[in-house]
């Protein structure tokens, strides 16, 4: 079983980011699991996603406190006590950031890939909302779940222009990461 968590901010899509994930396991034939934790709901406030892959049941119904991914939807969440806590030893993160992933693995001591996530949401969906792009270089990085998937997953959640754009992103997404990179991990 793979576990994964996602923090970001209310309004950053991190609960969508989340189900689309877990339907993307679905949709290959896996077992997903997905489900948010936040406090005050209000936009801004941190969030926290949670998200199980498996080739069999899931059993587990607690909070990922040991996972083998970070997703971070903002860079700002990393000065956050206790956002990397529990990463398992070679775990990896990917994070919105417009910092360089040298940078970033400098300054957390851990391997980090960025991408500029919400720059790129904003060029092709006009709003600043990264948890697509961050999907699709996520599952390139991985190579857990195919592009395919997440394109299928996002064809069911939503239609017409709002579709196209999400597609057009996820494609460039991951264009700008390297393909494979984690896929031991």
């Amino acid at each position: 079983m793979i576990e994964i968590r996602i923090h970001g901010r209310g309004g950053q899509g991190n609960v969508v980011a989340a189900y689309l994930l877990a339907m993307a396991a679905f949709e290959e034939n896996r077992y997903g699991q997905a489900f948010p934790n936040f406090g005050a709901e209000r936009r801004g406030a941190p969030v926290m996603a949670f998200v199980r892959i498996a080739d069999s049941p899931i059993q587990r119904r607690n909070q990922v406190r040991h996972p083998a991914f970070l997703i971070i939807q903002d860079q700002a969440l990393l000065q956050v006590p206790g956002v990397t806590d529990g990463l398992l030893p070679g775990g990896k993160i990917l994070v919105n950031s417009r910092q360089s992933s040298a940078e970033l693995s400098e300054q957390l001591g851990k391997e980090a890939v960025a991408l500029q996530a919400t720059a790129l949401a904003k060029k092709i969906l006009g709003r600043p909302v990264p948890n697509t792009a961050l999907l699709a270089a996520f599952f390139t990085l991985t190579n857990m779940l195919s592009q395919d998937s997440l394109a299928l997953v996002l064809n069911k959640r939503f239609k017409g222009e709002v579709l196209e754009k999400n597609l057009q992103l996820i494609q460039q997404a991951a264009g700008l990461v390297p393909a494979g990179l984690w896929k031991e991990a």
